[in-house]
Formats: C-alpha cells, structure tokens, sequence
C-alpha cells in the first residue's frame, strides 16, 4: 500500500520552512519587545557635578526632556520608598528625609516595570529582581546591571523635575 498524501515532499518541505521563518520572525519582534534597558549610572540628583546621561535603550524614558515635571509635590513620595511613573518609565525615591533619586523603572533584565518600591527595594514583578532604592543597584538577580539613574531637580516649592 503507498502514501497517498494529497502534498507532495516538496509542498510539505516548502510549507515547514514558511512556518519556520514566521515563528523565527515572531520570536525575534517579541524578544525586541521586552529588550533590556542598558546603560550606566549618574550621581545622585543634589551633586551638581554629575556625569551626562549614558545611552538609552528604546525601553526607556527615552523621550525626556530637561526640565518636564515629574511630581507636583515631594511630599508625595514616603521616606524610604518611592513611586513609579508609568507614563515616564521612571521611579522617583526618597531613601532618606529630604533626599531624592530618580531611576528608569524599566528592569535592565527582562524591560518589564519594576513595582514601588518598599523596604528599601524595588521589585521587578516579572522574574524577581530586585533593585536597591538608594542607588538603583542590583540586590537580587537575575538582573545583573543596576537601573540607570536620571538626573532630577527639587524646587524649594517640592516640585520634581528631570534636570
């Protein structure tokens, strides 16, 4: 008895390879999707000598111009934790009373957001990193860059801005 397939060996081979290179290619525009972010890091927001930006990836806040207003009011940010700006792809900190960092809130592992942070860390809620809120510093993989941190000003008023 023969195989009495309706495609022929080439039609199949041919189909396989179509399949093939669209599940390559699907790969490769979700893997670019949730590109890592990449870079160094500044000094702290109240040294005015710090370095410039290091490059951004596209993952980041890469838009941000000097001077935009992140937060109305300092005030809204707790002694010891932070917030995330969504929007902006950024977490602005208060490690201690009276003093502010600002970091991409884009993991540098995966890209995903990182959460608040708390206790002193922020979280990276897709694969467990973790981030200290002091300096953006890896504190638990499998991170292994620190998040790059943004210059920020604070006006005597509390208002938050990229520097």
């Amino acid at each position: 008895m023969t195989d009495t397939h309706p495609m022929s060996d080439t039609a199949s081979a041919a189909r396989r390879t179509v399949l093939a290179a669209g599940a390559a290619a699907l790969a490769g525009s979700t893997l670019a999707a949730c590109g890592g972010g990449g870079g160094g890091t500044e000094k702290p927001a109240q040294d005015s000598g710090s370095a410039p930006n290091a490059a951004q990836s596209p993952g980041e806040a890469s838009g941000s111009a000097a001077g935009k207003v992140l937060m109305k009011s300092s005030s809204e940010i707790p002694v010891g934790g932070g917030v995330v700006l969504k929007e902006q792809k950024l977490v602005v900190t208060q490690p201690t009373a009276g003093s502010f960092r600002c970091f991409s809130a884009v993991c540098t592992h995966q890209g995903c957001l990182v959460n608040k942070p708390e206790n002193g860390l922020m979280h990276c809620p897709c694969h467990g990193s973790e981030f200290q809120a002091s300096d953006g510093a890896v504190a638990k993989g499998p991170a292994t860059r620190p998040l790059p941190e943004k210059k920020i000003t604070v006006a005597s008023d509390g208002v938050i801005s990229l520097a």
